[in-house]
């Protein structure tokens, strides 16, 4: 066999080399990022010229933050593995809660479902089929309270992905954490509360753009007398990146929309020193590695110089830009989903070597259905070995001074800021989003790497390089259709023994305060200590404000 093997080895050795050639794809001679930075082959001190080290890297916890907001980082304190989670009822999500927690877990991340999230109660008609499907469904203060069971409020931070309806779910937990005895004061997370990039990217808005910011102002205002530990706001990249913007975009539509919130505060007579350090980020973490870190630090920079030299604000705490990152949903593939582990610790490490706060990793099954717990496990384990095993938290910011980083970092800023000055030319943000601007830039860089994809221009392993014939099937996990009867009924028992009068006026308040201009948030955890639901504290609002209609772009 082996004489055989030898006396055909000529041509079969050749075949067999040119087939693996075939198969390796050939890097592009003009290489670049995802945002469409060019990479030169190799970086020296000639790619820094003018750089200057303390005043564009400085230090770690002090201005302009780009080695990071805290002094000591990791050395202090690990991020927060906050794992994103919830499905079915609040009995279905709070075993899921316990059991991340069980499982090492540090902080909770609460994902609602859709009727949920555009204030529409589980028994609405055009909830039929969405209840508990994508997250938790949440009607009332019970179902609130189901869902945070043995959970003590006063030590766990939540983070709460919910836009349009952020008022009253914010409202429903303050009023469960005060039916346990912990005081609002002691409640520490975030509340979501982007309402901009729902109209950019994500669609689950309710209200016209200036009622909407209106809530959103409220909330800060309220926060700052009564919940001073929470983050009032998320501003969030995320959802545009999964829509299919740029790194570069990512961080210019985020600030963007960050600058429109603190004028808008301010405009509301808020002082930009006390809601400021409130203010949270929330981005994305792509495949592109060294991009994706030098993205985090030219964020962290730009944002500092804004808040500090055009909004003049002079506490070091409104300058800092605090962040949560998840891993990327869009580049997880159906194909070969175990790929996928691979994907999400690469995107955990780029994300802690970018300095973020918290930090959530996507299951290799999302591309198919909700996480198995398998795979949430797994998940929550990549988040560990980073922590405990690579080293990588071991020293502050290990990447800096890196020429090809450094200079990176000098671009995307760099590219950032043209975009930032092209929406201030236009009016803003909000003038911006209403012309389609933002949104038809997302829809041609997603088009544009869509078409790279079908070119084999980049290369999606396991999709359009390097497949199989067949793909072996995972567990999924399939939300169980009698939760959504059961949700209804509950619902109808609440409204069918709660006090009638109590609730018509808590719901009344709501309406006057909208009509009025009185702070909301008040009269929302009122109503929903009346056991008012979220749908019909949404429609109380709805009546006064009306609903926003979309800006279709072609």
């Amino acid at each position: 066999m082996a004489e055989n093997g030898k006396s055909g080895s000529g041509l079969q050795q050749e075949a067999g080399e040119h087939s693996l050639r075939a198969e390796t794809p050939s890097l592009p001679q003009n290489q670049e990022t995802s945002s469409h930075i060019g990479v030169h082959p190799l970086y020296t001190p000639a790619d820094l010229a003018g750089f200057d080290q303390e005043h564009d890297v400085g230090y770690p916890g002090q201005y302009p933050f780009t080695r990071g907001v805290q002094p000591t980082m990791y050395r202090g304190r690990l991020w927060t593995m906050r794992q994103y989670a919830g499905m079915g009822d609040a009995e279905e999500s709070n075993k899921r809660y316990k059991y991340l927690l069980s499982h090492g877990t540090t902080g909770l991340s609460v994902a609602f479902d859709l009727p949920t999230q555009i204030g529409l109660d589980s028994d609405h008609p055009l909830a039929a089929g969405e209840v508990g499907k994508v997250g938790v469904a949440i009607d009332s203060i019970e179902d609130m309270e189901r869902l945070f069971q043995d959970i003590d409020l006063g030590a766990i931070s939540t983070s709460m992905t919910i836009n349009a309806t952020a008022s009253i779910l914010l409202a429903l937990y303050v009023a469960v954490a005060k039916r346990h005895s912990v005081e609002p004061r002691r409640l520490a997370g975030t509340v979501q509360n982007d309402i901009l990039k729902e109209y950019i990217a994500r669609g689950t808005y309710i209200y016209p753009p200036q009622q909407a910011m209106r809530i959103v102002t409220d909330l800060f205002a309220f926060c700052n007398q009564h919940v001073p530990e929470w983050n009032t706001i998320s501003i969030s990249g995320y959802h545009m990146r999964e829509a299919g913007c740029t790194a570069v975009q990512e961080v210019a539509f985020t600030l963007a929309n960050g600058i429109t919130y603190v004028q808008t505060a301010i405009d509301a007579g808020l002082d930009p020193d006390r809601f400021a350090p409130r203010l949270s980020f929330f981005f994305a973490c792509h495949n592109n590695f060294l991009e994706e870190v030098a993205k985090f630090r030219a964020a962290r920079r730009l944002w500092a110089h804004i808040m500090r030299e055009h909004f003049h604000a002079a506490n070091p705490r409104s300058w800092m830009l605090r962040f949560h990152t998840q891993t990327a949903g869009s580049t997880l593939t159906a194909q070969q989903p175990e790929n996928n582990i691979v994907r999400t610790a690469l995107q955990a490490l780029a994300a802690v070597l970018g300095g973020t706060q918290s930090l959530h990793t996507n299951s290799f099954d999302e591309a198919l259905a909700l996480p198995t717990e398998e795979a949430v496990r797994i998940a929550l384990r990549t988040q560990q070995i980073v922590a405990y095993e690579s080293g990588v938290p071991q020293t502050i910011d290990p990447v800096a001074g890196s020429y090809y980083l450094e200079s990176l970092t000098n671009e995307i800023e760099s590219r950032a800021k043209a975009y930032l000055e092209k929406i201030e030319a236009m009016g803003g943000m909000l003038r911006a989003i209403e012309r389609g601007y933002v949104q038809q830039e997302i829809q041609n860089a997603a088009y544009e790497f869509q078409q790279a994809v079908d070119r084999l221009e980049a290369v999606v392993v396991g999709v359009n390089r390097f497949t199989t014939e067949e793909e072996h099937a995972v567990p999924i996990f399939h939300v169980d259709e009698a939760i959504e009867r059961k949700q209804v009924e509950r619902l109808r028992a609440l409204r069918a023994r709660r006090d009638a009068q109590a609730w018509r006026a808590a719901l009344g308040r709501v309406e006057a305060a909208a009509r009025t201009g009185d702070n909301l948030m008040p009269h929302i955890v009122s109503a929903v200590e009346a056991y008012a639901t979220v749908g019909e504290i949404s429609d109380a609002m709805r009546r006064v404000f009306g609903e926003y209609k979309e800006t279709v772009v072609i």
